[in-house]
């Protein structure tokens, strides 16, 4: 019984000169402990020039904590966010962009921040199109696009004299090109199905969501097809009129749908 309670007693204090012999060899091992935070965003910059972005991010998110407060921290917070995208991070480097703009809605960098969340998203966006003859259509979803589209469309409004403002509308231009011409290709992959239904649906929404975009031909043209597949021929008539008065040259009336060569979504 008494060996039990020395024991016991013993327990506690053992633990905690663990604890604190654990923590002393971390404090050891960590060679920024007493870096100055100058000093640790210049070794955070040096290694995200050289490419190393996970130790970059280490780095910067020690610098956050240390200089919590000041412009430092802020762009410490940008430049993880920049590195995340780098390693191919776009969840996590989403959310550091999200916490920046809720942390500090009043940051000289507010309109960088704004459009590097529109960058992340648009690269994604990217990826997606960039396999969209390889994949189910009718499966692909365009969160990316819009989530990119309300960035770039939040900046050009709140931040107009920004310099990153021209390179977002060209962006805005064309996503919006991008979601109409996805409309068009699940419109087709509908058609070429025998869907006509469900083509008529995507083609009717690429013209009344998007306004004076390329893919509207494309869509008038399915809506004739379909039309007239489905043995309705006023309406095939009504499509065709829209397409003749607004693409008086349509290749797609003579030549019927195209064989794309070019990718249309390679541009950046």
């Amino acid at each position: 019984m008494l060996l039990r309670v020395k024991l016991s007693v013993l327990r506690p204090l053992l633990l905690s000169g663990l604890v604190l012999l654990l923590a002393a060899c971390a404090s050891t091992d960590d060679k920024t402990a007493n870096m100055e935070p100058a000093k640790l965003y210049a070794d955070a910059k040096d290694e995200m020039s050289s490419g190393a972005w996970d130790k970059a991010i280490t780095l910067l998110e020690k610098l956050e904590g240390r200089a919590a407060g000041t412009p430092l921290a802020q762009q410490a917070q940008l430049d993880k966010a920049y590195s995340q995208r780098k390693m191919g991070e776009g969840v996590q480097a989403i959310a550091t962009l999200d916490r920046f703009l809720k942390q500090h809605p009043a940051s000289p960098a507010l309109d960088y921040a704004l459009y590097l969340k529109g960058i992340v998203n648009f690269n994604d966006n990217l990826g997606l199109f960039g396999a969209i003859i390889k994949q189910d259509l009718s499966e692909r979803d365009q969160k990316a696009a819009k989530d990119s589209f309300e960035a770039f469309k939040e900046l050009v409004t709140r931040f107009p004299d920004s310099r990153y403002t021209p390179d977002a509308r060209q962006r805005m231009v064309y996503i919006t090109n991008s979601l109409a011409q996805y409309e068009v290709h699940v419109a087709r992959y509908y058609f070429n199905r025998s869907a006509y239904v469900a083509a008529i649906n995507r083609a009717q929404s690429a013209l009344t969501d998007y306004r004076d975009v390329p893919a509207q031909e494309e869509a008038l043209y399915i809506l004739m097809r379909s039309h007239d597949a489905m043995g309705m021929p006023a309406l095939r008539d009504d499509a065709k009129r829209v397409l003749e008065r607004t693409y008086p040259n349509s290749s797609y009336l003579t030549q019927g749908f195209k064989t794309q060569k070019d990718a249309w979504w390679k541009l950046w």
